[in-house]
């Protein structure tokens, strides 16, 4: 017996799917089969492609604009008929003192963290639950979202209350629209190495996770397209963290034997 993960003619919107987690998620989720459409305030160069040249499609758009989100939703709807996974990956933060930051800072990454991601959820959920089929929203969080976030306050708020919002939604769209998130860990992207000071720093880093190694994009990517999927049908209102075992406890170092 065979467990096929498919998603044919499935079409699925992630927002930010051009680059680091996002262009892994939208890898993954071409691969399966399905027909992907990426979201972005700018075109990425090379739109992401799966291995048997399968190309996601992308229309510009800031998810933080209630208008344009309205507008997104309708002209995938337009194109296509129908939208039935929608990803909510778009977010991130520079690092910043709680101590200096403004609260115009504070405010816009609560916005790009937080408030986009339901603007985006409540706009896809009503055109899903006229849908036979009903769809999924998956929302990609942090570990900074559950435990304390140093440096990334506001960030760690946003993803925590992500979480909060996922739990809730689950319960007020059901049983058409299922509402799930995935949290992820130390992730591979483009500025990994520099964020720690070099490929030393990296490789420092990543020898404190369990597995021995940080989590590439496309770890990140089947774990959304396992969620997305039927094989994920009774799954809602849950968190999958995806952290390689997580995070070295300072206080293990001073166990004899450890």
């Amino acid at each position: 017996m065979t467990i096929p993960l498919d998603l044919s003619g499935r079409v699925a919107l992630v927002t930010g799917g051009g680059r680091g987690v996002g262009l892994g998620i939208t890898v993954a989720l071409l691969e399966a089969g399905a027909d992907v459409v990426v979201c972005g305030r700018h075109e990425p160069t090379d739109l992401p492609a799966s291995g048997d040249g399968r190309t996601a499609s992308f229309l510009a758009a800031d998810v933080r604009d209630v208008d344009a989100v309205d507008g997104l939703v309708a002209t995938i709807v337009e194109r296509a008929g129908h939208l039935d996974i929608v990803v909510n990956n778009a977010g991130g933060s520079p690092s910043t003192e709680a101590a200096t930051a403004s609260p115009r800072f504070t405010a816009k990454i609560i916005e790009l963290n937080l408030t986009s991601a339901i603007t985006v959820a409540t706009r896809a959920n009503l055109q899903m639950q006229q849908q036979a089929d009903g769809g999924v929203i998956v929302s990609v969080s942090s570990l900074s979202g559950m435990r304390p976030s140093p440096g990334t306050a506001a960030y760690g708020a946003a993803k925590a209350g992500l979480l909060n919002v996922t739990q809730t939604l689950a319960m007020e769209w059901a049983p058409k629209v299922r509402v799930v998130a995935v949290s992820a860990g130390m992730v591979r992207t483009e500025g990994f190495e520099d964020y720690y000071g070099g490929p030393d720093g990296a490789a420092a880093v990543a020898a404190t996770v369990p597995m021995g190694r940080v989590a590439e994009p496309a770890d990140i990517g089947h774990a959304v397209a396992f969620l997305a999927s039927p094989l994920a049908a009774f799954i809602t209102g849950a968190n999958l963290v995806v952290h390689g075992g997580g995070e070295r406890l300072a206080f293990t170092e001073h166990i004899a034997g450890s």
